[in-house]
């Protein structure tokens, strides 16, 4: 299970999400651009700049549920310790 942070091309919203498949996810959040139902479709977030591995849903859910509970600052913090210049993060060359 992987824990997901993302975000619009100005940087400005973030969405923070679980999924058992983040490539199939990603594509399912780029698909539904401009979707006004939808959150990642109405802010246009569906740039990857974070992902961490978990062990079980369990675990993931307690994790998404920290990250939404945090501030901005920290949350910038996380991803910028990560992914220090917000590149967008394909997962096919992501050397991390």
């Amino acid at each position: 299970m992987y824990v997901y942070i993302l975000t619009n091309p100005t940087k400005t919203v973030l969405y923070i999400g679980i999924t058992n498949d983040l490539t199939r996810r990603l594509y399912e959040h780029s698909s539904g651009r401009g979707d006004a139902g939808k959150f990642t479709g109405r802010y246009q977030a569906d740039l990857l700049v974070y992902f961490e591995l978990c062990q079980d849903a369990t675990q993931a859910i307690a994790r998404e549920k920290q990250l939404k509970g945090w501030t901005r600052s920290k949350k910038n913090a996380l991803i910028t310790a990560f992914n220090p210049e917000w590149q967008l993060i394909d997962l096919e060359t992501w050397s991390g």
